[in-house]
């Protein structure tokens, strides 16, 4: 039987998603966890790795058991055996043609920036942060130039893995709710370190450092020595992959609602 999951997690205490030999991961945690469940070893698949610090909201793994439980059972039995900073949010059967990464069409992530002349206390490590103000209109005409297909080689990190660089950015959505900013973004793919990079240089512009087009130029250099530093990992969400109707799969959860 293949089984999927969905799962949230407050990343600041783990070192990304991937298994790493410190066992200081999601996905050690979570394998950790349906072994103690099921009394047998348990390796997954997830739609997409994140880096430490980074949070998910919807990640969505897979993986073969010969084991028949309930979908409450896979989720409380689970969640049992999980820190509280990790919670599986449903379970369900799919086909065994179903692969968590490789059935994905999109991904989609979202950037919490405060602007304010303090840093963050009670949201640390669950915000961004710029004590300069933002021009949301400068932002706005500024991702104008990323949103298509494109070689995003300027916005990608030196470790990354990706066969190509060319990916196509579908949505960048960039709104404010008081003294927070929501940038959104979906794309087929997306490169290691790709969205922080770009956080680095929407914000650039938005506290009047750069013109809106400087942002086609750093596009269009294929450097990433054209681009901005890369920024903080702590108001990054994963939101989650989306997947053809058919799998029959939830779209998101409940845990998204508390976002600004």
């Amino acid at each position: 039987m293949r089984l999927a999951l969905g799962l949230s997690y407050s990343g600041g205490a783990y070192q990304g998603w991937q298994s790493q030999p410190s066992g200081q991961t999601v996905q050690d945690r979570l394998e950790a966890a349906l072994a103690a469940f099921t009394t047998q070893p348990v390796a997954t698949l997830c739609a997409g790795r994140t880096d430490a610090g980074v949070h998910g909201l919807m990640q969505v793994v897979h993986f073969d058991t010969p084991l028949q439980r309930e979908p409450f059972s896979w989720v409380r039995g689970t969640n049992a055996h999980l820190p509280a900073d990790i919670a599986v949010q449903w379970a369900q059967q799919v086909p065994q043609d179903f692969h968590a990464r490789a059935s994905a069409l999109a991904r989609r992530y979202a950037y919490v920036v405060l602007e304010s002349p303090v840093r963050p206390s009670v949201e640390a490590g669950r915000v961004g942060w710029t004590f300069r103000p933002l021009d949301g209109a400068a932002m706005q005409a500024a991702a104008q130039h990323l949103i298509g297909e494109h070689d995003f080689t300027s916005f990608r990190a030196s470790a990354c893995q990706a066969l190509s660089p060319v990916k196509q950015l579908r949505r960048l959505d960039i709104q404010r709710r008081g003294s927070y900013w929501r940038f959104d973004f979906e794309a087929n793919a997306f490169l290691h370190h790709m969205i922080r990079n770009l956080m680095g240089c929407l914000l650039q512009v938005g506290q009047g450092l750069q013109p809106p087009t400087w942002i086609a130029e750093v596009l269009a250099a294929r450097d990433r020595n054209a681009a901005a530093p890369t920024f903080s990992p702590d108001g990054l969400y994963f939101l989650g992959p989306v997947y053809d109707a058919r799998w029959g799969l939830p779209e998101r959860t409940a845990a998204y609602d508390w976002l600004p």
